[in-house]
């Protein structure tokens, strides 16, 4: 027998016993970056997704799409102000990141999805009242913070064996759309779900020691002192400090992981050794 026939059957029989953990749990993902950089990333990322949700998981997606926005600022010629090396999202910008997020990217996304076999849905976080977001300065124009989360559409989704795709715009209570950073945008709805994992896909193989190599798992009550000490920087700051924020809110553990990597999801959920940073509380 062919040998490449034989491990990819020994893969799928070690993989039980993660596919039997994971049933019936909810894993939320923040999709970016690389993998959503070409047609071939997006239908592998859309593969996994599909094969999640096939042995029992309940897969909700969040994605980004900075790039798209800045490509189609430059395109319009909207000039935008920077605070503090933040964009100020005036009403002209705020009109082309939800016609980017809702429109370009959430439906290329649904659209793979779709394609592979599963059931995806689009919305955005104004859908149903999802996600209500208060202004995060006012120098910065449309840009929310989430303050509160009605997950109860994302589970009559599923229980219609749906997969929620989900573009990071918020509600304001006066009606006002805001963009939300698509981390935080994940973090609080995955607290909402309280769900068993939030994976954050990102450019980088994971958090990272001085000496350059990867943290595997990393206790949260260690993320302070590792900003402190400049272990944690730049980019990675948010991400720890969204992880912290999720797993307060219930998150049972986050793990920051490479989306360039062909089938990190699967990677992290059902082998040993999993993929990336992994942030979980110490267990007895």
């Amino acid at each position: 027998m062919n040998r490449d026939w034989i491990a990819t059957a020994a893969t799928l029989s070690q993989a039980l016993p993660y596919m039997q953990r994971y049933a019936g749990a909810t894993i939320v993902i923040k999709l970016g970056g690389h993998a959503m950089g070409s047609d071939e990333a997006m239908r592998s990322f859309a593969r996994d997704v599909v094969l999640m949700r096939q042995v029992g998981l309940n897969p909700v997606v969040v994605h980004g799409g900075g790039p798209m926005i800045n490509k189609l600022l430059d395109k319009l010629d909207i000039k935008s102000d920077f605070v503090n090396g933040k964009r100020v999202t005036d009403q002209a910008t705020m009109d082309v990141v939800e016609m980017v997020l809702s429109g370009q990217v959430n439906n290329r996304l649904v659209q793979a999805i779709c394609e592979e076999g599963g059931k995806a849905v689009g919305l955005s976080g104004k859908d149903a009242s999802l996600v209500i977001c208060e202004q995060t300065d006012p120098s910065l124009g449309f840009v929310g913070t989430p303050v509160a989360v009605n997950p109860q559409i994302l589970r009559d989704l599923h229980a219609a064996d749906a997969i929620p795709v989900i573009a990071p715009l918020g509600m304001g209570r006066g009606g006002e759309t805001f963009n939300m950073n698509g981390d935080t945008a994940a973090g609080a709805i995955a607290g909402a779900l309280k769900a068993d994992r939030l994976l954050l896909l990102t450019d980088v193989e994971g958090v990272k020691d001085k000496s350059g190599k990867v943290l595997t798992e990393i206790d949260p009550k260690a993320i302070p002192d590792l900003i402190a000490d400049g272990t944690i920087a730049g980019g990675m700051i948010p991400k720890t400090e969204t992880a912290l924020a999720a797993m307060n809110d219930g998150v049972r553990a986050v793990v920051i992981l490479d989306g360039r990597a062909p089938n990190a999801c699967l990677l992290e959920l059902f082998t040993d050794h999993g993929a990336g940073s992994l942030i979980r509380r110490a267990r007895a």
